[in-house]
């Protein structure tokens, strides 16, 4: 069984932001040979994450509105003692961001069927940045035949 992959790179916005990779997954499988199987969707950082949903703007809005009250950015968190720890000097105080992302999954395996992401209807791939603006990397990892 065939195993290819691909790193693909975004570029984000500052704050919590909200991705549709989906039309990126499927040029990554229209590229390769395999026509059943699956896609794994893996998040290559920690203040990042993803999920299958709905990409709707009024849904993207209550989501972001929802992780906020999750993780409010001005409670006191340990991570954001940042002269303890041993950091970079532009270290962002970003655990706030951690938990979010903590919340959320880092993966996401979506079948193949006859060349196509078997998703539902409403449903796409979402990345969400949670310390953005960054440069992200997704990891594309497909098998099957």
């Amino acid at each position: 069984m065939p195993v290819i992959h691909k790193i693909v790179e975004f570029e984000t916005d500052s704050g919590i932001g909200i991705y549709n990779i989906t039309p990126q997954i499927k040029d990554f499988i229209e590229s390769v040979s395999i026509k059943n199987g699956q896609i794994l969707v893996f998040s290559r950082h920690t203040t990042t994450a993803l999920a299958i949903n709905e990409y709707e703007v009024r849904l993207l809005k209550d989501i972001k509105v929802y992780l906020r009250k999750l993780a409010p950015e001005t409670d006191n968190y340990l991570h954001n003692d940042l002269h303890l720890r041993d950091v970079p000097d532009d270290e962002p105080m970003n655990a706030h961001s951690h938990l979010m992302a903590m919340t959320l999954s880092n993966s996401e395996v979506v079948p193949i069927v006859d060349g196509k992401l078997a998703l539902g209807t409403y449903q796409s791939v979402l990345l969400f940045e949670l310390d953005g603006p960054r440069k992200r990397t997704v990891f594309f990892q497909v098998s099957g035949e």
